[in-house]
């Protein structure tokens, strides 16, 4: 189970960003995203529950292909598992004894009670139970970008950071225990790559333990165990860390990337987990090399954590000047009067076809330079005036202001393909 991190210090225009303006102070994602038409949310969905309007979406979907994409280079198969079990599934991963405080109460359906899920790893362990396993088959890695949904209280809820419906990048490998230690350093050198692609910067590293109480599993030895693995690939990969005693999961210890927004609020994005509970609670097993039945271990990984903490980050680092590659509207095709629209639309289309997001804003939405200005957050501006349009040419002015000497409409879209790709 990944826990939704907790902070640990407990038609607008959409070209605005708000902490552009004098006097508005630090910027905060949740004016920022209803002026940059990003996300909203309405009394009739509920509180905690934020829908994503065209240009979040936008933005949202650039980051889910991202991180597919690393995933799958990683060796990682994606899953599709439903947002909802019986009870009795809860039950048995350990979530109805030590975490119902947080998830939603049963509903009850032809006599049987279903429960929205706090976590994604109960159904993930029931992919890798399945089907007969070999020690061939391993490590078994395993994806997902799922819905889950926790019973936050109405005074916590704060835009996307703290929110009901959560949509988790989610991965559990399953693994020979003598392998965790190397796929924990590989989960955390896909978080720390992720990070450099998507400007986060990671303030600091925390193993997270088991606290007093009854909230925690009780066994000693198994956390100890799982303690030693996480340790070891922290001091491989020479990352210093603090400890945090009682901010572990309920089966297991815990590795917590931090970040910090610019109002300087701390909280976690990222985490790796090694868990020695559920796979003994599920019977899981694989054929080891000598014929005999082992049971793995199961690493739970989140690279970029929920979408809804991850882009409440973004939107505040960026104040909606996003990279190329993240940018709702990535070019925006400018004719200079009616005269060249058919030319604009033409240009549009084939950024489209080469998989950019492009839009056409003509006269009718005002002058050319009261366009340029309401597009001063889209990366690429493309110019199309008389003498551009007669020769199959673009004027590219960039964000900074800067202008590129007009080129061949082709040549612009491939060099736009190229600058807003998503490792740049």
């Amino acid at each position: 189970m990944h826990d939704h991190p907790r902070p640990d210090h407990r038609c607008p225009d959409h070209r605005r960003p708000g902490h552009d303006r004098p006097g508005r102070g630090r910027p905060d994602h949740r004016r920022l995203g209803r002026e940059l038409d990003l996300f909203d949310t309405d009394p009739l969905i509920g509180r905690g529950l934020p829908f994503w309007l065209p240009a979040g979406a936008a933005v949202r979907h650039a980051v889910e292909g991202y991180v597919r994409r690393a995933e799958r280079l990683a060796g990682y198969r994606h899953v599709h598992s439903p947002i909802m079990g019986k009870r009795e599934l809860y039950e048995i991963s350990g979530h109805w004894a030590h975490y119902r405080e947080d998830m939603f109460p049963p509903m009850i359906v032809g006599g049987e009670e279903f429960v929205l899920r706090p976590s994604l790893c109960p159904h993930h362990a029931l992919v890798f139970r399945s089907r007969p396993r070999s020690h061939r088959d391993l490590p078994l890695r395993l994806a997902e970008l799922g819905g889950m949904h926790r019973a936050e209280l109405s005074g916590v809820l704060g835009g996307l950071s703290r929110v009901r419906a959560i949509q988790l990048n989610d991965g559990h490998v399953f693994c020979a225990e003598e392998d965790a230690g190397r796929e924990v350093a590989a989960a955390l050198a896909m978080i720390a790559e992720a990070h450099r692609a998507l400007g986060v910067t990671a303030s600091g590293y925390r193993l997270s333990l088991r606290g007093d109480g009854d909230k925690y599993i009780d066994d000693p030895a198994m956390w100890e165990r799982a303690e030693v693995i996480l340790r070891g690939a922290l001091e491989e990969r020479g990352l210093p860390y603090e400890e945090a005693a009682g901010e572990g999961a309920f089966y297991g210890p815990k590795i917590d990337v931090q970040i910090t927004d610019p109002a300087g609020r701390e909280s976690t994005l990222s985490t790796v987990q090694v868990d020695l509970f559920q796979p003994g609670r599920f019977g899981l097993e694989y054929i080891g090399p000598d014929q005999r039945m082992r049971r793995p271990v199961m690493v739970h990984r989140s690279v970029v954590g929920s979408m809804e903490r991850l882009m409440a980050h973004l939107i505040e680092v960026y104040g909606g000047a996003f990279p190329a590659w993240l940018a709702p509207v990535q070019v925006v095709a400018l004719p200079v009067s009616d005269t060249e629209r058919h030319a604009a639309g033409e240009f549009v289309r084939a950024c489209e076809e080469a998989g950019l997001r492009a839009e056409l804003s003509g006269p009718e939405d005002g002058t050319l330079g009261a366009r340029i200005r309401e597009s001063r957050l889209v990366p690429y501006q493309a110019v199309i005036g008389p003498r551009e349009a007669g020769a199959g040419q673009v004027s590219l002015r960039l964000r900074d202001g800067s202008r590129r000497e007009p080129l061949p409409a082709s040549e612009v879209v491939a060099w736009l393909s190229r600058e807003a790709a998503p490792h740049r």
